[in-house]
């Protein structure tokens, strides 16, 4: 049976321990800096990972249905070097951000499409098409970076009520995500189809749809996280956004989401998307090394995923003792 209560947009224990967890981060950056606890300074680091964050919180989409997409980082830059060379064409704003979003739905789908031509697990083709993506951008760039106008640069400095806009984005995209899961039928079935995939299809859920959906809105998130790199950047090179799908899909498992579906929460994405955001940050003022910020990263998921495979063996031994 799928698990959906108030903790998706509540409190639990999870939510309790990231939280503490960004205390102590906030405590460790601190030290680190003098100027770490400026308002300005922390919303303006939180801000250079909403990407990740937006891409994070669609991706509950994917996972909650009992399967993986490993392409997103590559999507979100072959989107981005895209959008670049179409801005240099001379296209208009809304003509690229079409064509962004497009681009973004049209990857998504071609997963949908080689998972389904060659049988095989999505985690396997979204690895192949994690290659094949960032072969794309590489050949549509070459070795060039591409500006974009000045005008459409720097949507990550503008505000509104003290927030940044992608972090608007952010939030208002959580809320909304939260209600599908809550009280939409696609929500429901995806949750449905991670839980029990066999049971879901018997029930007359349409697994495969249900999934394509999934795919296209994680290519859709890509393509929104590739416009707002380029727009805080100003241009766009085939080497960005290496490692993002490692920092989203840790975003969601740390949060609470199950790796093996059927449990989602969306709240505790968001947490985790502010407690690696912070840690990255640390890490970066302390000059840590790129290798061992990935290797944090990965120790990290690993953690998340061990937690998750003991917990099962504590309801089982609870179980035995009552018994």
């Amino acid at each position: 049976m799928s698990k959906f209560s108030l903790s998706r947009l509540g409190w639990n224990g999870t939510h309790s321990l990231i939280t503490a967890l960004i205390f102590l981060t906030l405590v460790i950056g601190s030290r680190v800096s003098d100027r770490f606890l400026d308002r300005v300074y922390l919303l303006e680091s939180v801000t250079l990972f909403a990407e990740v964050g937006i891409v994070a919180l669609v991706l509950n989409f994917v996972i909650a249905s009992g399967v993986i997409d490993l392409s997103v980082g590559s999507i979100t830059v072959l989107v981005a070097c895209l959008y670049a060379k179409l801005s240099a064409a001379g296209q208009s704003l809304p003509v690229c951000l079409l064509a962004a979003i497009g681009a973004g739905a049209a990857l998504g789908w071609t997963n949908v499409l080689l998972v389904k031509l060659l049988n095989a697990p999505a985690f396997l083709v979204t690895v192949a098409t994690l290659a094949l993506y960032r072969g794309i951008a590489q050949v549509l760039m070459g070795p060039q970076s591409v500006e974009i106008p000045e005008s459409w640069v720097g949507i990550d400095t503008q505000t509104f009520v003290g927030l940044t806009i992608p972090l608007w984005i952010l939030f208002l995209l959580a809320i909304l995500i939260g209600l599908v899961f809550d009280r939409h039928v696609f929500g429901r079935e995806t949750l449905a189809i991670g839980s029990n995939e066999e049971a879901a299809r018997n029930a007359g859920v349409n697994v495969s749809r249900t999934r394509a959906i999934a795919f296209v809105l994680a290519g859709v998130a890509s393509a929104v996280a590739g416009v707002l790199m380029v727009s805080r950047l100003g241009l766009a090179r085939h080497e960005f956004s290496r490692g993002i799908e490692l920092d989203a899909i840790t975003m969601v498992v740390v949060g609470g989401t199950s790796i093996r579906g059927g449990k989602v929460d969306v709240l505790g994405t968001v947490l985790a998307f502010l407690l690696i955001s912070l840690v990255r940050t640390v890490m970066g003022i302390a000059n840590l090394p790129a290798e061992y910020q990935f290797s944090f990263m990965g120790l990290l998921l690993i953690a998340a995923v061990a937690a998750i495979g003991i917990q099962p063996r504590k309801l089982l031994l609870r179980f035995r003792t009552r018994s």
